[in-house]
């Protein structure tokens, strides 16, 4: 049994989910802050529970070559970021080591490693701040709230927040305390201004600010406005009415004091219209990264029906649509509903479909209409999919599905549900939207168990199947003789090193000869089928089939997702069946 105030000396073994160290001594899980993986600590329990302790650093004996000095001056007491004592590199680590440890845990996977991609830049790269405002010595200030608790740590400059929100945060507590405007105490439930809202378009430059008051009156407003005209950007002042207790930041009630009350920005080239409760991803350039790899993940063609059961503004959703033959989004957020509306008919979208609604009840709503859906994109909040949603899903049993997750945890358990399903995890990948902070956000992608083949590799010659068609209809088939279509999963061994792996089809190219298909290996990753032949020249092809031959079978390449090339070049030819 640990003791408390006791100090240890431990390694540093691990990362929480909230990205702290773990040590373990005496077999008890010690969680330490500001700790780095392999370092050696001298550590002070401060807590001990039945299963875990907390403890705090008091020497580092041993440092880690990832661990620098912050450059945040207060990051060792504000709750905003968790990782400005380590360097990038060794954050990246650990959040792709969170997701592929946690899909692997709780849903069974048998993961190596999960594909990273780190933020180009890890400052200014969040487009909106709420500030919570406090009042010390009879004087307004604002800040993030320290880790745990709700005492707000001021900061002059967020290094990760454009210099916009803090100008604007500046020019809000200014005006406050020059006119005696009140802070909202939790406490008492009195006063007035609970939070300042700041959201920024990344491409537009446009400023939407948002005070969120214990009230639906606000004295002094031209004076605001007046000083905040002096922000480069600003558009629109909005005060947000939230009379209710509790943590909730925004209430239901917004009154437009400037502008229009909306500012618009671009994503994957459309222009969104963003008001203060609208969902809209806070990194746009990494946003912009994930939605091109689930929208590639998805496989969309023209004649799909696409579902999107947590919409927002229909960023990913209309995103969508230019691949698929219609989109329908379900978002349970009215604003954010007419927001996507609008931004559809904003960008000239004529088959995207919005509804109001809660998630799981819409999908298993348009399931009984007869809705069906060929790929379904999820993408909900930190607590995950519920029940309905999931059995939705079920029920739909679309082709493709891409879960769009912020929580690698809630992620895993839902991946492992809809396993239950018949669902089979294709690919996973991670994203780092959030650089200096915990949070990371994954897209993984399932498909139907019933479409995985296993494939043979044995090199020998094609079968050729002649039954006297006069119409020759060209067909893939693996060693059941199943058809292999676009969109289904392979799982096979590659003969030049005997790795097992697994991949989508993402498309099959067809051509009238191996000439031309090995004039467009360069520009695709293709694969083996059935009866395949290992190859590494066309002559060594034209010794089983003719030229003739050739363009009336005809001759495919196998495009697969993940890209993997099984051989070094490696040709289907089909048969007529």
């Amino acid at each position: 049994m640990l003791i408390k105030n006791q100090i240890y000396t431990a390694t540093i073994v691990d990362y929480t989910s909230e990205g702290q160290g773990v040590a373990k001594i005496e077999g008890c899980a010690v969680f330490v802050p500001n700790a780095i993986a392999g370092e050696i600590c001298e550590i002070r329990i401060e807590k001990v529970g039945k299963t875990w302790a907390a403890g705090k650093i008091v020497k580092i004996l041993e440092k880690s070559p990832h661990r620098i000095n912050r450059a945040c001056p207060v990051a060792k007491l504000c709750g905003g970021c968790d990782f400005h004592h380590m360097d990038y590199t060794e954050e990246s680590r650990l959040k792709m080591e969170r997701v592929r440890t946690c899909l692997n845990r709780m849903a069974g996977e048998n993961l190596d490693a999960i594909p990273m991609h780190p933020a180009p830049d890890t400052t200014c790269y969040r487009n909106k701040a709420q500030y919570p405002v406090a009042v010390q010595k009879n004087r307004a200030y604002a800040g993030f709230f320290r880790a745990g608790t709700h005492q707000v740590i001021e900061n002059d400059r967020c290094l990760i927040l454009p210099p916009e929100a803090d100008r604007v945060k500046a020019l809000v507590i200014d005006w406050m305390n020059q006119y005696r405007i009140s802070v909202y105490d939790e406490t008492t439930h009195k006063g007035l201004i609970r939070h300042i809202y700041v959201r920024r378009g990344a491409v537009s430059g446009q400023v939407l600010v948002c005070l969120v008051a214990n009230g639906r009156k606000l004295s002094r407003v031209e004076e605001l406005i007046q000083r905040l005209k002096t922000v480069p950007g600003f558009t629109t002042l909005v005060l947000g009415v939230n009379t209710r207790p509790g943590n909730a930041i925004l209430g239901d009630e917004f009154i437009t004091l400037y502008g229009n009350g909306w500012i618009e920005d671009t994503l994957c080239g459309l222009t969104f219209r963003l008001s203060p409760r609208s969902f809209y991803q806070i990194n746009h350039d990494q946003t912009e990264r994930l939605y091109n790899a689930a929208i590639t993940a998805a496989g969309i063609t023209k004649d799909d029906t696409v579902l999107d059961l947590y919409c927002g503004v229909g960023t990913i959703t209309l995103a969508m649509s230019r691949a698929a033959g219609k989109v329908i989004g379900i978002e349970v957020i009215p604003q954010a509903v007419e927001d996507a509306r609008d931004n559809a008919k904003r960008n000239g979208i004529e088959n995207a479909e919005f509804l109001c609604a809660d998630a799981g009840a819409a999908a298993l709503e348009l399931e009984k209409q007869g809705v069906k859906a060929d790929v379904v994109v999820v993408d909900p909040p930190r607590k995950g999919l519920n029940a309905d949603a999931i059995e939705a899903i079920a029920r739909f049993a679309p082709r493709r599905l891409v879960y769009v997750s912020c929580d690698p945890a809630t992620l895993a358990r839902d991946v492992a549900l809809l396993k239950e399903k018949g669902f089979a995890l294709q690919n996973a990948l991670a994203f780092d939207l959030f650089p200096r902070c915990a949070h990371v956000e994954s897209v993984v992608c399932l498909g139907r168990e019933n479409t995985v083949h296993s494939m043979h590799l044995n090199p020998s010659p094609f079968e050729k199947i002649k039954t006297g068609q006069k119409t020759i209809e060209l067909r893939l088939f693996d060693e059941k003789r199943q058809r292999i279509k676009e969109g289904d999963v392979i799982a096979f061994t590659n003969t030049s090193n005997g790795e097992k792996m697994r991949a989508t089809v993402k498309k099959l190219h067809r051509f009238d000869s191996f000439a031309e298909l090995y004039k467009t290996l360069p520009l695709l990753q293709c694969g083996y089928t059935a009866e395949d032949i290992d190859t590494a020249h066309p002559s060594d092809m034209e010794q089983y089939y003719s030229a003739e031959e050739q363009k009336q079978y005809g001759v495919v390449g196998i495009e697969l997702f993940p890209p993997k090339r099984i051989a070094d070049e490696s040709v289907v030819l089909l048969s007529k069946e």
